[in-house]
C-alpha cells in the first residue's frame, strides 16, 4: 500500500466549484453536507479572478497575471486582477474559518496543476506558456511556492484539519498528446515529454510533504499510472468517461493503495437516480477488475462528475447531498 493509504479520506466530497457568488453560503452548504470531508468552494460566477485559472494565478509567487480579451496573460507586476483574485480567496478563507471551528477531519483545497496552468496562461507574445520550456519551469516553481504559502495559511486558520491538496489537471492528456491549440488555432503545441510532465508534477505534489494530493481531471484518458508515479495519493475522474482500456491501470492503482475519487453524480441540472443507481458503475467496475467488494469503501470517495459552477444552486445542494447518500449505499452494499 502507498504511504498515504493510512490517511482517512472521507466517503464523499465535492470537486471544487459551486454556483453563485456568496462565499459564506457556499461554505455553509459544503460544511453542512460533508461533515467528514468538506472542501474550500470556488465561485467562478463572481468573474475573472474567481475562475479556477485566475484564482490559482493569484497564488503565484513573483509571477503575476492579468486578464486580456484572449484570457489570462503573465505580466510584470500585480495589477487589479491579481488583487481581486487574492481578495476573493481571502473572503473564501474567512468563511471557511468561520464554519470549521474545531473541525479535525480531512479538508480539501483545490488549485490548478502546473500543466493545465501552462496550457491556459499566455506569455507576452500571446502564446501559451506551454510553448516555452523555461516558462513552464518558472511557472511550476512559482506555483509550488504559492501552494506552500496557501497550505500554511489554511493550516493556520483550521489548525486541526488534515489538509488534502487537489490539483486540477483537465488539460493534462492534451498536453501529453500535443493537442493544445496555438493562439492562431491552426496548429497545436508539441507534445511534452512524459518524463518532464511526471517530474514537474512530482515537484509540485511534493510541496504538501507527507500530506495526500489528489489529481483531478474530468477529461477522457486520465493517465493513472503517470499520476501514481508522480506521487498522487488519489485520482479524481468522471466515471462515465472510463473505458475498459483503463481497467489495468485502475486495478494496479487500487492494489497499490491509490484512492479513487469517482465522479458519479452529474455536474449540471437533471434528474438524479436512486443513490444505489449512482454507484452501480463503481460496483460494475469492481466486479470487472475482480477486486474484493470489501475494499470499496476503503478505496473510493464519491464525488460529482465535475465542478458544479454550471448548476443551479438548488441542484448543487441536492447533488452534494446525493453524493453522501450514494457513498453510504456503497458502504452498506458493496456487492
Amino acid at each position: 500500500m502507498s504511504e498515504n493509504s493510512q490517511f482517512r479520506f472521507g466517503a464523499a466530497t465535492g470537486v471544487g466549484s459551486m454556483p453563485g457568488g456568496d462565499a459564506r453560503e457556499a461554505v455553509k452548504t459544503v460544511t453542512g453536507t460533508f461533515e467528514d470531508f468538506p472542501f474550500l468552494p470556488e465561485l467562478p460566477a463572481r468573474g475573472p479572478g474567481a475562475d479556477m485559472i485566475g484564482r490559482t494565478a493569484g497564488m503565484l509567487v513573483e509571477l503575476y497575471a492579468r486578464v486580456e480579451p484572449s484570457g489570462w496573460r503573465i505580466g510584470d507586476r500585480p495589477g487589479r486582477d491579481t488583487k481581486r483574485a487574492r481578495s476573493w480567496l481571502g473572503e473564501d478563507l474567512d468563511a471557511l474559518e468561520e464554519y470549521t471551528q474545531g473541525y479535525e477531519g480531512p479538508l480539501k483545497v483545490q488549485a490548478v496543476g502546473p500543466w493545465t496552468l501552462a496550457a491556459a496562461l499566455e506569455l507576452r507574445n500571446g502564446e501559451a506558456a506551454l510553448s516555452d520550456a523555461g516558462a513552464c519551469r518558472d511557472l511550476a516553481a512559482s506555483l509550488a511556492e504559492g501552494l506552500r504559502l496557501h497550505l500554511a495559511e489554511v493550516r493556520r486558520r483550521v489548525p486541526r484539519a488534515q489538509l488534502v491538496l487537489q490539483l486540477d489537471e483537465p488539460s493534462l492528456t492534451a498536453v501529453l498528446r500535443g493537442q493544445v491549440r496555438t493562439a492562431s488555432g491552426y496548429r497545436t503545441h508539441r507534445a511534452v515529454d512524459r518524463q518532464i510532465v511526471e517530474g514537474t508534477l512530482r515537484h509540485v505534489v511534493g510541496v504538501h510533504g507527507d500530506g495526500p494530493v489528489v489529481v483531478h481531471s474530468c477529461a477522457p484518458d486520465v493517465p493513472f499510472a503517470l499520476l501514481r508515479r508522480a506521487g498522487a495519493a488519489a485520482v479524481s475522474f468522471d466515471l462515465s468517461l472510463l473505458t475498459e482500456r483503463d481497467d489495468e491501470a485502475i486495478g494496479e492503482a487500487v492494489e497499490g493503495g491509490t484512492r479513487l475519487f469517482a465522479g458519479v453524480v452529474p455536474g449540471t441540472d437533471g434528474p438524479l437516480s436512486e443513490p444505489a443507481g449512482s454507484v452501480m458503475g463503481v460496483r460494475t467496475l469492481w466486479r470487472r477488475l475482480g477486486l474484493q467488494p470489501g475494499l470499496l469503501a476503503e478505496a473510493v470517495t464519491v464525488t460529482p462528475s465535475c465542478g458544479l459552477a454550471g448548476a443551479s444552486p438548488e441542484y448543487a445542494r441536492k447533488a452534494l447531498a446525493h453524493c453522501v447518500r450514494a457513498a453510504r449505499s456503497l458502504a452498506d452494499n458493496p456487492e
